[in-house]
């Protein structure tokens, strides 16, 4: 099989809507006062708050640096907070702040809107292939 030039690839195709994902995202949820990945990082907080800033790194997948930059925002903000471990006071917790789980309605709304979107125009037995498509390439990728 001959090379595709790059502008016909599937990875090029992938990067443009990667590309229009965020810069949809990036514009609903600066309605809410957030940034992109913010609303990520307050998804794994609504589901188990207090996490420790390194597990939160592993499930963001993120660097150090980059999580500490997005929680000195957020705190700023009045989203969270960072309280040291009461077992163990090496460990820093971080946990939502009543602003923080306030936001946990218009988020959920807005990405559902986002999916929809997404989604527009595609049958359920496309909209399933898509969803394993996507897991089978990530999967691939990972």
């Amino acid at each position: 099989m001959a090379d595709k030039p790059m502008l016909q690839t599937i990875g090029y195709l992938m990067v443009q809507v990667s590309r229009a994902h965020r810069n949809q995202a990036g514009a609903v949820l600066a309605e809410l006062g957030l940034h992109i990945g913010q609303e990520i990082l307050l998804m794994y907080l609504w589901e188990n708050d207090g996490l420790i800033q390194s597990e939160l790194t592993e499930l963001m997948q993120v660097e150090a640096p980059t999580l500490t930059k997005m929680l000195n925002r957020m705190e700023k903000a009045g989203l969270l907070e960072r309280r040291r471990d009461a077992v163990d006071a090496r460990v820093c917790r971080v946990y939502l702040t009543q602003m923080g789980r306030e936001l946990q309605a218009p988020v959920t709304d807005a990405w559902n809107v986002l999916e929809q979107r997404i989604l527009k125009d595609l049958t359920l037995e496309e909209q399933l292939l898509f969803r394993r498509l996507l897991l089978q390439v990530r999967s691939n990728l990972t």
